[in-house]
């Protein structure tokens, strides 16, 4: 294709010129305008840029309002939210002292075991020795009644063999007179 030249570009426009729709000098475009011009007084003599003004205002009222209650909401969620924190804050506090009761509890109790297992360990092994001593004076008990048997028949024994009914006599006369 060839690019027009000049003078047809001249010619076409006069023939677009020419076609233009026109009624009593005023072409479509400014028709358009004047039309646009009536409805828009139309509008604003019913009221209606009135009432989209109240229609808008009433828009910006409902919108700051959910801005104000967002607002709102967000402070009481700063507000819940720091009340959590000092909450958990005094809960990992009082679980410390919780832990740390615990540990010197457990210490005071492990060391009243030791002394109780110290104090059980001392009663067991005077209790040993009682019955040590015990047992020693039993034993001793029934080694002196042993040699008492012992000696008493050995001493029967040789009383038998040298007293006679003359000898006993005289004993018997001599424990008498010392009574008396």
């Amino acid at each position: 294709m060839s690019t027009p030249s000049p003078g047809m570009m001249a010619h076409t426009a006069q023939v677009e010129a020419e076609h233009e729709i026109n009624f009593h000098g005023v072409t479509a475009p400014a028709f358009v305008a004047a039309s646009m011009v009536v409805v828009l007084l139309i509008i604003w003599v019913a009221g209606g840029f009135k009432s989209m003004g109240q229609g808008l205002d009433n828009k910006i009222a409902t919108i700051r309002k959910q801005l104000d209650e967002a607002a709102a909401l967000r402070a009481e969620a700063e507000r819940l939210r720091a009340e959590a924190q000092a909450q958990a804050a005094a809960a990992h506090k009082d679980a410390e002292a919780i832990l740390a009761g615990a540990k010197a509890e457990a210490a005071t109790l492990v060391e009243q075991a030791r002394a109780d297992a110290d104090t059980l360990v001392e009663r067991r092994a005077k209790m040993a020795e009682d019955k040590i001593a015990a047992a020693e004076r039993a034993a001793i008990a029934e080694v002196r009644a042993k040699a008492a048997a012992a000696a008493a028949g050995a001493a029967a024994k040789l009383i038998a063999e040298k007293h006679d009914a003359g000898s006993d006599k005289a004993l018997i006369d001599r424990t008498i007179a010392s009574l008396i």
